[in-house]
């Protein structure tokens, strides 16, 4: 989806991934899919898929309940995503890396290279209908992991939408990164679990609505098939969450083109326009997506 920021991260990544493919007993062929900023890495190998990720030596270790191996712990089956088999993690010098090997997923990502949407992908309702049973779903599973932080949101709703914090935010479990570059088409698949856990009631379609907005007559469907979550206060707050978010990236130099459709978004469910400088550049490193809250 996105390519590493420079030669030393690419070099760095692509010998790690050969050293779990080898510690895996695994053959990988075919391109390269790098993921946000160079931090993640997969390839296919027959028919799984070999993972990588690496963060900071300080952050080794998987939490309980968190990330893939949590989701597949925890998640129903009946939420389709890829199958976990395996997972191998090291340390070496000052980053900690995480291998995992997955199903090979062969129907196409809806939106491969960007995480909105410029056009109408035409998804069948039997797709609409799936999306909603996967996170009624998931709304019932065990979360472990607070994705969207209350710290996070006491700051973010003053400084991006420009009211204040809500006194209560009601939260269920989710996906906690919807956007296009993690949905599959028909048959439906929920890519990348890292960010799992408990959000705001309402974030899952908010952010999904979010990066629909481009494209009007995905964004009124997004509207009308989640109109029993987003049509409640609780929702709203969750929509809200999103659009902060997304504002956030904004304020850093994402979303050129969506900003002011998400400007306007925001200031039709506050009546306040939001102060966040909307930026007529993306920055020069890194892929249209909003970076997680701090």
């Amino acid at each position: 989806m996105n390519s590493p920021v420079n030669e030393e991260v690419q070099a760095l990544m692509e010998a790690a991934h050969d050293r779990a493919a080898k510690a895996l007993g695994l053959t990988c062929t075919g391109p390269l899919a790098w993921g946000f900023l160079g931090v993640t890495l997969g390839r296919r190998a027959g028919d799984r898929w070999l993972r990588l990720s690496r963060t900071a030596k300080r952050n080794a270790g998987r939490k309980r309940g968190e990330g893939i191996v949590g989701a597949s712990e925890l998640v129903p089956d009946g939420v389709p995503r890829p199958r976990l088999y395996e997972v191998h993690d090291w340390t070496d010098g000052e980053w900690a890396f995480e291998a995992e090997v997955l199903d090979y997923v062969t129907q196409p990502i809806v939106s491969p290279d960007r995480a909105d949407i410029d056009h109408d992908p035409g998804l069948p309702d039997e797709w609409w209908a799936d999306l909603r049973q996967a996170l009624a779903l998931l709304a019932e599973a065990e979360g472990v992991k607070t994705t969207v932080r209350d710290g996070w949101i006491e700051r973010a709703f003053p400084q991006f939408l420009g009211i204040p914090a809500p006194g209560k935010v009601e939260r269920v479990t989710g996906h906690g990164d919807l956007h296009w570059g993690n949905l599959t088409v028909a048959p439906l698949c929920l890519l990348d679990w890292e960010r799992w856990g408990l959000v705001p009631f309402g974030y899952d379609a908010g952010l999904l609505h979010a990066n629909s907005l481009l494209v009007p007559d995905v964004a009124a469907r997004i509207r009308r098939e989640f109109a029993p979550t987003l049509d409640t206060p609780a929702g709203r707050i969750g929509e809200l969450a999103a659009l902060a978010e997304m504002l956030q990236a904004v304020a850093r130099g994402w979303y050129p083109d969506l900003a002011p459709r998400l400007v306007a978004r925001a200031e039709a469910l506050t009546g306040v326009r939001p102060p966040v400088p909307v930026r007529s550049e993306v920055s020069a490193c890194g892929p249209q997506r909003p970076a997680p809250p701090p």
